[in-house]
């Protein structure tokens, strides 16, 4: 058997190649290619070999290549191979040698790999996130721009200031320099994003029939076409959660916790996990008030003793527990009494 440790960059990845009894067979810098990967891996033509790398950004493109070649491929989560590594191996650094020990010793702890088909729609529905949460960033900058001129009246016929409507009044708007080419530039930009994000609404279309989660998740409120798609895709599949808690540890959701002989003390979230299901259910907090009773009671519960903010993660957290029955009990969400238990 041979035990491979990869630690991966953009250009190149360290690799170390193990035997069973830990001795180092080969290592060598390999250029991210098949070609190069191919000539590294000569000496495991004869028996097994097996790789792990670590869940970094861009993971995926050396685990494909890795998957032609190899018998078993495995992820490991950054984190806790860092924690496991410093506490057995006694090093801080983690690196190709240091995975290829892990890996022969059978203390991996593996990440979730979804599909290659799954992966390419979540790239998809992550880009699509990634115009949406540019364009509020634009809309606030117009929105600070307008503030810097109180001298502004009320906006006649105007409900929605980013609408149809609204835009043609923006685009009207006369203000003295240089605010006038920045807001001018503003709208451009915003223009643009509007187009690219309406040139995905196909693509949305065509994934929200590839799911079977998503019309359940549409029954939720708050979560609409476009939520529905990149929540069911980003999950994948529930039942690798074993329960509603495990679930909101894995959005970031959860309190930060601090434990010292007999004191416990809780703090801020601790926003590790998959930081795009936390985008979704933040996104999902307002128009789920507004649309059900029960939530919106529960909202301004917590926000009367703890402040509107804690009530935004509490409701965030409410909105986890829902999407992980409606979906591990296979069901559409019912809509509760706002006096039911919280």
């Amino acid at each position: 058997m041979r035990y491979i440790g990869v630690d991966y960059h953009r250009r190149f990845s360290q690799m170390t190649m193990m035997d069973e009894k830990g001795r180092i067979i080969k290592e060598a810098k390999v250029s991210n290619t098949q070609g190069a990967l191919k000539k590294f891996l000569d000496g495991c033509k004869d028996g097994k070999a097996i790789a792990v790398l670590e869940a970094g950004r861009n993971w995926q493109v050396m685990y494909d290549l890795l998957e032609e070649e190899m018998d078993e491929v495995k992820l490991a989560h950054p984190y806790k191979v860092k924690a496991i590594a410093e506490a057995r191996i006694k090093t801080d650094k983690i690196d190709s040698k240091i995975l290829a020990h892990l890996l022969r010793a059978e203390l991996i702890p593996e990440a979730y790999v979804p599909s290659k088909q799954t992966r390419k729609a979540k790239d998809i529905l992550r880009q699509r996130m990634f115009f949406i949460r540019l364009r509020t960033m634009v809309k606030n900058r117009i929105l600070m721009i307008l503030e810097r001129h109180p001298e502004i009246k009320d906006r006649p016929g105007v409900v929605d200031l980013f609408g149809k409507t609204g835009r043609r009044w923006l685009g009207a708007l006369k203000l003295s320099l240089p605010d006038d080419k920045l807001l001018k530039g503003s709208l451009e930009l915003l223009d643009n994003l509007n187009r690219r994000i309406h040139q995905t609404d196909y693509l949305v279309e065509i994934l929200s029939g590839q799911h079977p989660y998503v019309e359940r998740l549409r029954t939720i409120p708050g979560i609409g076409k476009f939520l529905s798609v990149l929540i069911a895709f980003e999950i994948d599949d529930i039942k690798r959660f074993f329960n509603e808690k495990k679930f909101a540890g894995y959005i970031g959701i959860i309190p930060s916790t601090y434990a010292s002989g007999t004191r416990l003390t809780h703090g801020r979230i601790t926003k590790e996990g998959n930081k795009y299901l936390r985008w979704a259910l933040i996104e999902a907090i307002w128009p789920a008030i507004n649309k059900d009773n029960y939530l919106r009671a529960y909202y301004e519960k917590i926000k009367r003793t703890k402040g509107a903010n804690q009530a935004k993660v509490a409701t965030a957290r409410r909105l986890a527990t829902i999407i992980y029955r409606v979906l591990s009990e296979d069901r559409n969400y019912i809509v509760k009494d706002p006096a039911a238990s919280y």
